[in-house]
C-alpha cells in the first residue's frame, strides 16, 4: 500500500516537480496540492494525507499555522517541512510547533526518498545540513541582519506593529490577529506591509526570523 502524500507550496514549479519525483518513488504517491496554507488544511480533512510537504512562506496562511493546525486535529499525520530557509531559530520553531521533518529545497532525491521512508516510519527526519546546524549553531549565524541594525529597527517600530508582529511570528492568519487584537484583517495587512519595509524583508518568514532573532517570542 502506497503512503499517500499532499504537497503544500504557492510554487506551480515546486508542486510540479514533486509530483514528478514521487512518481517515481515506489511506496508513496501524491493525492492532492495546494498553493496555501488554509487550501491545505481543506484538503488535509478531505484527503486524510499520511504525509504534507509543507512550504513556509505562503499567501493566505502559513506554512506554521498550517502545520500547527494539522499537527493540533490530526496527530497521526506527518508533516515534512519542505523549505529554503536554514536559520536554526525558525528550525527550532518548527520543531516546536510539531513538525515531523525539516528539508531543504536544495536536498537531492536521495536525501528526499530517506525523508519520506523515515517519516513514513514514525520517525523524525532533518536534511544533513539542518542537523550539522542545530549541532553546531554557531556555524551559521543570522547573519541576514546585524545586531545594531535589529535594535534600529527595532526601535522605529511602534506598539501595534510589535504586537502584530509578534503574532505573525506565531503563526497565527490575519483574521485571527484581528480578532486578538480587536482591528480588522484589512489593517493587520496594512501593518503587516508596513512592518516589511520597516524591517526590509520580503515575505513572512522574513518578519518570523526577525522576531524570533529579537526574542519577540518563546
Amino acid at each position: 500500500m502506497a503512503y499517500s502524500i499532499l504537497v503544500v507550496d504557492d510554487h506551480q514549479l515546486v508542486l510540479d516537480g514533486l509530483v514528478s519525483i514521487v512518481n517515481e518513488l515506489p511506496n508513496f504517491e501524491i493525492v492532492a496540492s495546494a498553493r496555501n496554507g488554509k487550501e491545505g488544511l481543506q484538503l488535509a480533512e478531505t484527503f486524510h494525507p499520511d504525509i504534507v510537504l509543507m512550504d513556509i512562506d505562503m499567501p493566505v496562511m502559513n506554512g506554521l499555522e498550517a502545520t500547527r493546525r494539522i499537527k493540533k486535529d490530526r496527530k497521526e499525520c506527518k508533516v515534512i517541512i519542505l523549505t529554503m530557509h536554514n536559520e536554526v531559530s525558525l528550525i527550532r520553531k518548527v520543531m516546536d510547533i510539531g513538525a515531523d521533518g525539516y528539508l531543504l529545497k536544495n536536498s537531492d532525491r536521495v536525501e528526499f526518498h530517506n525523508a519520506l521512508c523515515n517519516v513514513s516510519k514514525g520517525k523524525s527526519y532533518f536534511s544533513a545540513e539542518v542537523t550539522q546546524l542545530l549541532l553546531n549553531p554557531e556555524q551559521k549565524r543570522h547573519s541576514t541582519f546585524d545586531v545594531d541594525k535589529d535594535s534600529l529597527q527595532l526601535s522605529k517600530l511602534t506598539e501595534r506593529e510589535v504586537d502584530v508582529l509578534r503574532q505573525i511570528a506565531e503563526g497565527f492568519s490575519n483574521k485571527e490577529i484581528g480578532d486578538k487584537l480587536f482591528i480588522s484583517h484589512r489593517t493587520v495587512d496594512t501593518h503587516r506591509t508596513n512592518l516589511m519595509k520597516k524591517l526590509e524583508v520580503h515575505n513572512i518568514a522574513g518578519l518570523i526570523k526577525f522576531a524570533i532573532k529579537n526574542g519577540l517570542v518563546n
